[in-house]
C-alpha cells in the first residue's frame, strides 16, 4: 500500500510516518511544507504548500490511500482568522481531495477535529460521531466547512473519505497547552486545581496514529466519521498528578473554588482558555470501537510514562 501522508513533519504526521515504517507493509510520501527533515526514517519526501491552488498530481500516481493531518492552527496577527484558516483548512484540503480522487486515489483519511462538536460537554452528555456539530471557534468552523465540502465532493467520486475527530493528543513530543502543563508540573509550580473535579477525554498520539493506519484500510471505515480517545476519562486535577507521578515530581494542588479561578482568569483576559481548562469535554468512542473492532494499544499511565521521558531527554 502507497500512503501521503500530509503535515509529515508535524506532531502526529512525523508520528504516523514513523508507525508506518516500522509495521514495514507501507511505502509513504511523506509531505511537509518547508524541507527541514533531514534523514527521515521513512519513504520520500515531497515540499508542498497546502494551498488552494497547489498542484498534486505528480505525488499522487499510484497513491492508494491520502492521510491528510495537515493544517492550520494558528493565524499570525494582522490576518483575517477566518479567511487564513479557510484557505488551508477549508480550500487548500478540497483541493488535495478533489485531485486525489482524479488520481485514482481509493481513500481519503480527513484528520477533523473534536473542536466540530463543540468545546465543552454538559456532565454525562459525551460527544458522539453523529451528534450534530457545534464549533464555536473558528479553527473549529473551518474544520466542519472543510467536512461538509468532503462530503460533497466525494459523493461524485469512487474515493471513500473517513472522518476522524481527536480530542486533545498528547505523547512524546508534544507542544503547546500540554507542554505547559509539563513545565508546571516539572518546575513544582503550586497549582490551583485541587477542587476541580471536570472530565476530560485525550488520546495518546501512539492509540491515535493507530486508529488512523486502521482506518486506512478497514472496509468498515468508508465514508464513516469516528471520534478518537483513550476512554479513560480524567479531571484536570488527576491528569496533573498522574504527570507528577511519571515525572517523580510531588505536585502541589491548591484547594481554590473554582469561580474564584474563572474570575481571576477574566481579570488576566484568560476567560476563555480557563473555561476550556476546567470544563467537561468527553467522548463517545463506542461507534470506534464497535464498528472498526479498535482498542487503544496503549494506557494513559503508559504513553504519559513515554511523554515526561522524552520531556526531562528535552532539558539536558
Amino acid at each position: 500500500m502507497k500512503v501521503l501522508v500530509t503535515g509529515a513533519s508535524g506532531f502526529i504526521g512525523s508520528a504516523l510516518c514513523a508507525r508506518f515504517f516500522e509495521a514495514g507493509d507501507v511505502e509513504v510520501v511523506a509531505a511537509v511544507r518547508t524541507a527541514n527533515l533531514a534523514n527521515p526514517p521513512y519513504g520520500s519526501i515531497t515540499v508542498r504548500d497546502l494551498g488552494p491552488d497547489t498542484l498534486w498530481n505528480d505525488v499522487l500516481q499510484s497513491v492508494d490511500v491520502v492521510v491528510h493531518t495537515a493544517a492550520r492552527v494558528h493565524v499570525t496577527s494582522g490576518t483575517d482568522p477566518a479567511s487564513g484558516y479557510r484557505r488551508i483548512n477549508v480550500d487548500g484540503t478540497v483541493n488535495l481531495a478533489r485531485q486525489a480522487a482524479d488520481c485514482g486515489v481509493q481513500r481519503f483519511v480527513f484528520l477533523s477535529s473534536v473542536k466540530v462538536n463543540g468545546e465543552r460537554t454538559r456532565s454525562g452528555h459525551a460527544f458522539g460521531a453523529d451528534d450534530q456539530p457545534a464549533p464555536i471557534d473558528t479553527y473549529g468552523k473551518s474544520k466542519y466547512d472543510a467536512e461538509i465540502e468532503l462530503l460533497r465532493m466525494t459523493k461524485g467520486h469512487d474515493m471513500e473519505l473517513v472522518t476522524i475527530r481527536p480530542t486533545l493528543v498528547y505523547g512524546p513530543g508534544v507542544k503547546a497547552n500540554f507542554l505547559t502543563l509539563l513545565h508546571w508540573v516539572y518546575k513544582g509550580y503550586p497549582l490551583p486545581f485541587a477542587y476541580v473535579r471536570n472530565v476530560r477525554s485525550l488520546i495518546a498520539v501512539s492509540n491515535l496514529v493507530d486508529l488512523i493506519r486502521v482506518c486506512c484500510v478497514h472496509p468498515k471505515a468508508a465514508n464513516e466519521t469516528f471520534m478518537a480517545a483513550d476512554g479513560e476519562d480524567v479531571s484536570i486535577a488527576e491528569l496533573l498528578t498522574r504527570l507528577g507521578v511519571a515525572l517523580h515530581r510531588p505536585v502541589r494542588l491548591l484547594p481554590v473554588p473554582r469561580t474564584l479561578l474563572l474570575a481571576g482568569a477574566t481579570i488576566a483576559g484568560k476567560r476563555d482558555y480557563a473555561r476550556k481548562l476546567l470544563g467537561n469535554l468527553q467522548v463517545d468512542t463506542r461507534k470506534t470501537r464497535e464498528l472498526l473492532d479498535w482498542a487503544p494499544i496503549v494506557s494513559m499511565e503508559q504513553e504519559l510514562e513515554s511523554t515526561s521521558q522524552h520531556y526531562l531527554e528535552s532539558l539536558q
